[in-house]
């Protein structure tokens, strides 16, 4: 049996709070920020390249100086004698000098290569990728993750940076961090068709969902009169 039992007036299952906790138990809901603006952005993740071309680049040159080596050695054990080409390279190896040009020039090609793979190991790539935001509670769970295309997104921009009043035509650069438009104006003042430009494209750029929202720079002139 539970103890509220007898004294509750007809149809009330719970009993009313006390006026004191009233407003403490009701939270204001918050009017100053959008829903955009409070969801948590956390650190972007960049989007890795697979590097499949450089790799299987690596892999193919790497077996076939790996099998004509080893079809060598295996020559040599059989009774034939070593290739021209390895007695000649031995022959480089074991008689040029450390300070030779090119001793020094093939050591440098040897680090610059290295250089590029270990470059191409480290860095993420796919540098065309913006990552979007993603909604709260779904990070570390393994789902879909969802970017956009840097052209994808200066095409949305142009097109929304044209119907701006007095736009003849306009240009925009999207980078990782930046965003830089530039607009011709024929009409109305620079000054005006610029703060109806910076409006129009903060408003696009934060309905993207980017995770890392970047700036936006404006630049308006007028066409040239030729």
């Amino acid at each position: 049996m539970s103890a509220h039992t007898g004294r509750q007036p007809p149809g009330d299952s719970d009993p009313p709070p006390e006026p004191g906790r009233r407003a403490s138990s009701v939270s204001a809901p918050d009017t100053d920020t959008t829903p955009a603006e409070r969801e948590p952005v956390g650190s972007p993740r960049r989007f890795w390249s697979a590097r499949r071309i450089p790799a299987v680049i690596v892999a193919v040159l790497s077996l076939a100086a790996v099998g004509l080596f080893l079809y060598d050695v295996v020559s040599v054990r059989a009774g034939r004698p070593a290739m021209g080409w390895r007695r000649r390279l031995a022959d480089e190896l074991a008689t040029r000098p450390l300070d030779d040009v090119w001793i020094i020039v093939g050591a440098a090609v040897a680090m610059a290569l290295g250089l590029c793979l270990v470059l191409l190991a480290v860095t993420p790539g796919l540098r065309s990728l913006l990552p979007m935001r993603q909604p709260p509670g779904s990070r570390g769970t393994g789902e879909v993750r969802a970017g956009l295309d840097r052209r994808a997104v200066a095409l949305l921009l142009r097109d929304r940076a044209v119907r701006v009043s007095g736009v003849e035509s306009a240009r925009v650069d999207v980078g990782r961090r930046k965003i830089k438009a530039r607009a011709q104006v024929h009409f109305r003042d620079l000054d005006e068709v610029r703060a109806d430009l910076d409006a129009a494209l903060g408003e696009a750029v934060a309905s993207l969902g980017l995770a890392r929202r970047p700036t936006v720079t404006v630049h308006v002139r007028r066409p040239k009169k030729g």
